[in-house]
């Protein structure tokens, strides 16, 4: 089954507050080599004029993902996770993520664009803080490979 291209347009329900835990940043940080310390030493971050500290900018992946797995479930998308890729990632921030904020994400689906029997499904996940205030949008672009890919002649 192609990709729906109905699923441009769709929105889904907001995620579960996802609350950003001091260690969970520290984590995230050494995972991906961010090694400034205002990711793993508070009073570094506090210096900096932050209340805690600051995730690396690549960390909105984390609760991007919860917004993914909503649309990767969809039974109508027509999307296989064998056949799929993550083939492009972007922010758009209006603050950085610190420890102690609880923020909640809600995936639009904002494209489709056919290429061969392939598919690129472009979403934004648009992330808010408790207050409802913009903190960051992560846009992904999967590529959903065609059925024939991979197949034995």
């Amino acid at each position: 089954m192609p990709v729906n291209s109905e699923l441009v347009g769709r929105e889904f329900p907001p995620t579960a507050p996802y609350l950003v835990g001091r260690e969970k940043v520290r984590e995230f940080a050494r995972a991906v080599f961010a090694d400034a310390p205002q990711h793993i030493d508070v009073d570094a971050a506090r210096a900096a004029g932050y209340s805690d500290v600051v995730a690396p900018p690549t960390f909105p992946m984390v609760i991007q993902d919860l917004t993914l797995q909503q649309l990767l479930s969809e039974p109508d998308s027509g999307i296989v996770l064998a056949r799929t890729i993550h083939a492009e990632q972007r922010f758009r921030y209006t603050r950085p993520i610190v420890a102690g904020d609880e923020l909640t994400a809600q995936l639009a689906v904002t494209g489709i664009r056919s290429m061969s029997g392939n598919a690129m499904i472009t979403s934004e996940a648009s992330i808010t803080d408790a207050a409802g205030a913009h903190v960051v949008t992560a846009v992904s672009v999967l590529l959903v490979g065609s059925d024939s890919e991979g197949e034995a002649a």
